[in-house]
């Protein structure tokens, strides 16, 4: 097994302007070398709006394409999500590109009320674990974090292994409530026996609210593994997997669970 570097890109999203958004991101992604993942922020090239005539149809979608060309530019996978039109629904869609075009996609579960989420967006069904250079990650979109329930990692007795190994998260995630987001994102690593990663936005939007950012990767112990600066910028984290199993092995907590997912 292989160790995993993860990128994180904190931008200051432009409020519904994909082209500007992409030119930013462009900018950062210049930045990164050798990455094997790269998170961007939620809603990456647009904010966090509830403006659904800016969803995109999944087969045909621009933002997707050019997702896939970075991703196979910088020869890493990307996960982010985007507002997807499909079926007369629109929903807050992961999607997670690999190096080689392939697309594995995440609906988001838990639609954000205190925004009206909800009355625009039709909410996922399912979770989302994939298997990416031998990791198992499952893929999160921002409002997900507050639901212990829907990240419950199981441990598997037959061989010995948990359903995942990655926890990713993507945001924007306001600055008044940081300190729900740093604590919520440290006990989903020590609950889960997991790493970790989540990236969200800096600047202020449209609606005058302020995003501190706080990207940041966590081990299983809940040991934060980085330090990010409230601005724009990239941090790269190297995720050892020897590290992962040790802890799981020291610290079988995940064997001790109740057998059935509560």
């Amino acid at each position: 097994m292989q160790d995993l570097t993860i990128s994180l890109v904190q931008i200051d999203q432009v409020w519904e302007d994909k082209k500007a958004n992409f030119s930013l991101y462009e900018e950062m992604l210049a930045r990164i070398e050798k990455p094997d993942l790269i998170l961007l922020p939620e809603m990456f090239q647009t904010g966090f709006t509830m403006n659904t005539e800016l969803a995109e149809p999944f087969a045909t979608s621009e933002s997707i394409i050019w997702l896939k060309e970075k991703a196979r530019e910088k020869q890493a996978a990307i996960y982010t999500s985007l507002m997807i039109i499909e079926n007369g629904e629109t929903t807050n869609r992961g999607v997670f590109v690999s190096p080689t075009g392939e697309l594995d996609f995440y609906d988001k579960r838990k639609t954000f009320t205190l925004a009206g989420e909800h009355e625009k967006i039709t909410t996922g069904k399912s979770q989302k674990i994939i298997d990416y250079l031998g990791w198992k990650i499952q893929l999160q979109i921002c409002y997900d974090l507050r639901f212990p329930e829907i990240h419950r990692n199981l441990w598997n007795a037959s061989n010995g292994s948990a359903a995942y190994d990655i926890l990713l998260f993507v945001a924007n995630w306001p600055a008044k409530r940081g300190e729900h987001w740093r604590t919520l994102l440290k006990a989903r690593a020590i609950e889960n026996q997991c790493f970790v990663a989540a990236v969200n936005r800096v600047g202020q939007d449209m609606k005058e609210l302020d995003y501190i950012g706080d990207s940041t990767v966590f081990n299983a112990l809940g040991n934060q593994l980085n330090d990010f600066s409230n601005g724009q910028g990239v941090v790269s984290t190297v995720l050892e997997f020897q590290d992962l199993q040790k802890i799981r092995a020291d610290l079988p907590f995940l064997q001790d669970q109740d057998a059935t997912n509560c």
